[in-house]
């Protein structure tokens, strides 16, 4: 009897290698980066880079294992979660509200240690945030958001 369920669950395993998600990887090359919103210093590009693009950009650089099955449907959906709360690379194409609420949800998230996610971080382990990156990355955020406030009315960018 374990014998068959073994083996049951192996074809199954092994007919769900046909059904692979579409990854999305359209890569860089967008003129509506953050980079055409707001100054992103080399040093937060690059933590943006290592921590936060493979989820939240289009240059998403997936792992060997995203082609077994059910691991490539889980990862796929959980960018495609990510770039749909947050791109980087179409930052522009929001509107002002929108790209001012993203920072602040970048202070948030960076804050409160809910990203990078530890289940990303557990394998990246070079895109974990230390204490010093958490503070230049909200520092930015917050710095990117004031000059917003100074350049546009406080209410195009908050709702009343």
């Amino acid at each position: 009897m374990i014998k068959k369920i073994l083996l049951s669950l192996l074809i199954l395993l092994i007919v769900l290698q046909a059904f692979r998600p579409k990854l999305d990887n359209t890569g860089a090359g967008s003129t509506a980066t953050i980079t055409s919103v707001t100054a992103v210093p080399t040093e937060i590009d690059q933590i943006l880079k290592t921590s936060c693009y493979d989820c939240h950009s289009n240059s998403t650089n997936y792992p060997w294992y995203t082609k077994l099955q059910p691991f490539g449907w889980w990862i796929d959906d959980h960018v495609n979660e990510g770039k749909k709360e947050l791109n980087f690379d179409e930052f522009g194409n929001y509107a002002l509200r929108r790209q001012f609420h993203k920072l602040e949800e970048v202070v948030e998230m960076v804050q409160e240690g809910e990203m990078p996610l530890k289940s990303y971080t557990i394998i990246h382990r070079d895109a974990a945030l230390d204490a010093e990156q958490k503070k230049l990355v909200m520092d930015w955020a917050t710095s990117s958001m004031n000059a917003m406030k100074a350049k546009y009315p406080i209410d195009s960018l908050i709702r009343k």
